[in-house]
């Protein structure tokens, strides 16, 4: 076991959550540095890949890439989380945020420029200097005190060109910069418009560049209350078909629909499906504290496997290079034969086709290098990396397992996340089985007396009717037996086998919850308990 390990079995005790994440992450740099970072230095994995990874990239909280074409809502989105201003915003129909804006906590507002910024160590920027000025005039970091931000970091992206405007160059590569960034981040968000579908160009390169983080990719349909629940479908449908064209994975992309700024619905007919969508969304952004070490590991593991294969590649061609003549000829050849080699090397050492480079990009790469100079393949850092990835990773991911249960529950708290946790403008308040909380009266007894007269044609003996007439009735309602049995165990308050008027009146009432489309409750919420069962119920709490 490791010595860090051992170490947190030790002081488990003592150790708080904040000493648990640092411990997860000195683990996971602890196995980069020995294992990994050898084998990408031996074969030059940072000049065809990415930079080596440094503290800041294992210590930086978890992060939002927001990428999407001009006047889609990006900034718009991230005052709509944080509910406030933050400096470089700019929001308006033209194209407006012209850099990339990393949005993140800090004790005074304010802002730093893209030069500064890439030589502070304690933030995860510093590879970025390798774009050059044109990029770093171009990035600036906006720091402010929000309790947001206490938890996550959000990148605005500038909006993507589309027609003439995207021929225009930005000085440098804007969708390595996004690959970059997506290697890092813990989410994706691209934000689409209603009434902007077509995905331009450079959208489409841009989607392209998050090749390999998939799972990352979330994608919403900003501004859906400017069209009618009719014409919300076909803008639904033809997104998915425009996604389908350029994102090739067999799975379905997750889309949440709404209006995510703070102004009035111009459209109320779907209010509700915005709500449940928000609430989603939020819940998928507010759980990234909580899955940042596994995703973090992921990242790694994803990283040793194509170092791993790319040390296999370049010791190849290092192998089938002459010593003396033709050199130039066979670096040719083996460039233009790069896609059998991918084949022959996926049969000799049974690696899958997902884990290679894109060929085409790797062969653009090669023709830069003299194969003569690459290393032969040195078999102890291959052992060395498979020893990580079969034995070490297990050990690591039960450590931040059992870190997940000792450690309170991390959510993202503040600005809008805070609008929808309590209070009536919760989701769901009053609904379903919510529905009559604050009533002073059952609110069964409503619609009691159209229960009434169906109780009075099952027989009733002593007040009572039986199971079997109870469930005559019941199955009318065509729900599964799984679902009518729970029902039955919540009206039954008394738990005789038996429905008193009340008890089947709830029944039925729980019926109906469940038809309209909600969720039953695990246990009797207190205002659905028949008045007549109260005392008894309440006594044996």
């Amino acid at each position: 076991m490791f010595s860090w390990m051992g170490r947190q079995a030790g002081g488990r005790e003592r150790a708080g959550g904040a000493d648990a994440v640092q411990t997860v992450t000195g683990g996971l740099r602890s196995l980069y540095l020995r294992k990994v970072l050898p084998l990408e230095e031996a074969y030059r994995f940072h000049e065809f890949h990415s930079p080596a990874l440094e503290d800041a990239d294992f210590e930086n909280k978890p992060m939002i890439l927001l990428v999407g074409q001009y006047s889609t809502g990006k900034t718009t989105f991230i005052r709509y989380l944080l509910e406030q201003d933050f400096p470089g915003m700019r929001i308006g129909p033209e194209p407006t945020t012209d850099s990339f804006i990393a949005v993140m906590y800090g004790e005074t507002e304010g802002s730093t420029p893209g030069n500064a910024l890439v030589v502070d160590p304690k933030k995860p920027f510093r590879k970025l200097s390798r774009f050059g000025n044109a990029f770093l005039n171009r990035f600036m970091c906006s720091q402010l005190p929000n309790q947001v931000l206490k938890s996550i970091s959000i990148i605005d992206s500038p909006g993507i060109l589309s027609g003439e405007k995207q021929r225009i160059s930005r000085g440098y590569d804007f969708c390595q910069v996004l690959q970059w960034f997506a290697e890092r981040v813990d989410r994706i968000i691209l934000l689409f418009d209603a009434h902007k579908l077509d995905i331009s160009d450079e959208f489409s390169e841009a989607i392209k560049a998050f090749r390999g983080q998939d799972d990352k990719i979330r994608v919403v349909l900003n501004k859906a209350d400017q069209v009618d629940t009719q014409q919300l479908m076909r803008v639904y449908g033809a997104l998915m078909w425009s996604l389908g064209k350029v994102i090739n994975t067999p799975e379905v992309l997750r889309v949440y629909i709404g209006s995510f700024w703070a102004q009035p619905l111009q459209n109320t007919d779907n209010r509700r499906l915005f709500e449940a969508e928000a609430q989603d969304l939020f819940r998928d952004i507010q759980s990234l504290p909580q899955k940042a070490a596994v995703r973090k590991l992921n990242d790694l593991i994803k990283r040793a496997r194509l170092a791993k294969v790319h040390a296999y590649i370049i010791s190849y061609l290092k192998k089938e290079m002459p010593n003396v003549f033709g050199k130039e000829n066979k670096k040719r050849e083996l460039i233009f034969r790069l896609p059998e080699i991918y084949i022959q090397l996926q049969r000799e050492y049974q690696i899958s086709a997902g884990d290679f480079p894109e060929v085409k990009a790797m062969q653009e790469q090669l023709e830069n290098y003299d194969f003569t100079k690459f290393h032969s393949l040195k078999p102890k850092l291959i052992e060395a990396v498979d020893n990580m990835l079969s034995s070490k990773i297990s050990a690591l991911m039960g450590l931040i397992s059992q870190e997940e249960m000792s450690m309170p529950t991390q959510l993202v708290q503040g600005g809008a996340f805070d609008g929808t946790t309590e209070g009536p403008f919760n989701q769901g308040y009053g609904e379903g089985a919510k529905e009559g909380a604050d009533d002073e009266e059952w609110v069964v007894a409503k619609d009691k007396p159209v229960y009434d007269e169906l109780f009075y044609t099952l027989s009733p003996i002593n007040g009572k009717i039986s199971g079997v007439n109870a469930k005559k009735e019941m199955v009318t309602s065509k729900l599964p037996n799984s679902v009518l049995g729970k029902i039955w165990k919540l009206a039954d308050c008394d738990c005789d086998g038996m429905l008193d008027e009340e008890e089947f009146a709830l029944a039925k009432h729980l019926i109906k919850i469940k038809l309209d489309g909600y969720e039953l409750p695990n246990s009797l919420p207190p205002h659905l308990v028949p008045p007549s069962h109260r005392k008894s119920l309440f006594k044996a709490d």
